[in-house]
């Protein structure tokens, strides 16, 4: 959404100016023709984002699955996109979905009218409604839609739901251990000092580790934020996140959680697309850019160059080294018997509950890792704090 000011009149003469939030210009003028009032000037802000909530995939499946309904009852496209801009409790895919009645209304195609707004509906998204207009099957197109968006959230709850437990839990113990070290283990070491006398070597490095934070918090946070930021500037580069998604896929027990996920996703998507009649090309080219991972979208585009040729998809697919010899035999099994949209269905189902084994045997592993890090971390630090006291005592008994 984007920000507009503007100068008009109302119906009175009198003159207003003002801003308001739109999906784009045509979108804001047709809101002030609403409120009768005639436009002198409007200028978008630039710099200057809509201060509202994006819209979630959960709000994208309640209007495709509605837009379906509406369509398959007989309801004009312009109606349904009207009455779903009227009850959507999400105002910028409100706005957004009135935009797109006002284009079709001016005689634009629904497919053209989405690709409009690439930020909310996806390359997927539109090449399904304009194969589902092409074929007159409008309807069907958009629950199918519908189904495949629940299933992606689906599997994207599921991984959000298996990091939440160790990130609290890391970000907690990392909070527990600078507060020892900055707070507490001061007081200590002033103890110490009136004590007198020599310190045990684990007493000395955490007294040690504790003053260089001490005095170099500020500039190690700096220094923290700028390696993070570089960090996610090289990342979201073609090279760099190339370099991330081929290191994440090799990890151990979260790199085979996070290749699941990706041949889920990607079977999902391409048995979706075929079965809606969009062409192999198209498709592989759609799900490439929409797998999230940059190993396989090199394969998928390697596979488009091979089909072009005359190639099989099993083939270049069985080269990449990323997709399981089960996976190329059932693709080439269906591209043979022409029930391909059927295979990468089943492929799919299978390793999404792969997934859910993965993920609960992540959260097993990682829950006694993170108490044995707290452990021996934290734990060791009340040690090398009480050492020199049991000493003292000692001495003392003595």
């Amino acid at each position: 959404m984007a920000q507009f000011k503007y100068d008009a009149k109302d119906p009175s003469g009198k003159s207003i100016s003002g801003a308001l939030e739109a999906a784009n210009r045509e979108s804001a003028v047709n809101i002030l023709h609403q409120k009768s009032l005639t436009i002198i000037s409007i200028s978008e802000e630039k710099g200057r984002e809509a201060k509202k909530k994006k819209v979630k995939l959960d709000d994208l499946v309640i209007f495709s699955r509605q837009f379906s309904t509406m369509v398959d009852s007989g309801i004009s496209v312009v109606q349904a996109l009207s009455i779903l801009a009227e009850q959507s409790e999400n105002k910028v895919l409100s706005a957004t979905t009135q935009a797109i009645s006002k284009d079709i209304e001016s005689g634009s195609n629904l497919c053209d009218a989405l690709a409009k707004h690439p930020k909310i509906f996806s390359e997927l998204y539109i090449n399904m409604v304009k194969a589902g207009e092409t074929s007159g099957k409008l309807d069907e197109i958009l629950d199918r839609l519908a189904t495949y968006l629940e299933k992606t959230n689906s599997l994207q709850r599921k991984i959000r739901s298996s990091l939440v437990y160790p990130t609290v839990v890391i970000s907690l113990a990392m909070t527990i251990t600078l507060v020892l070290l900055i707070k507490v283990v001061p007081v200590f070491k002033n103890i110490f000092d009136t004590l007198g006398g020599a310190l045990p070597l684990p007493t000395q490095i955490l007294i040690m580790i504790s003053d260089t934070l001490r005095k170099n918090f500020i500039f190690a946070a700096i220094g923290a934020c700028i390696f993070v930021f570089l960090l996610k500037k090289y990342f979201s580069t073609p090279r760099g996140r190339y370099q991330f998604d081929k290191r994440l896929i090799r990890l151990p027990v979260f790199g085979l959680l996070v290749r699941n996920v990706a041949i889920a996703k990607f079977t999902r998507t391409l048995a979706t697309l075929v079965r809606s009649g969009v062409p192999i090309l198209n498709a592989l080219a759609i799900v490439g850019k929409t797998s999230g991972n940059k190993i396989i979208e090199e394969n998928v585009t390697d596979a488009c160059s091979s089909i072009k040729e005359g190639e099989p998809i099993s083939g270049p697919l069985s080269r990449g080294g990323i997709f399981p010899p089960m996976v190329v035999r059932m693709v080439s099994v269906g591209e043979q018997t022409g029930q391909l949209e059927k295979m990468l269905n089943k492929i799919a189902d299978f390793y999404e509950e792969q997934v859910d084994a993965a993920v609960s045997g992540f959260v097993s592993m990682i829950e006694p890792l993170v108490i044995a890090f707290l452990g021996i971390v934290i734990g060791g630090i009340v040690v090398a704090l009480f050492l020199p006291i049991f000493k003292i005592t000692e001495l003392l008994g003595k």
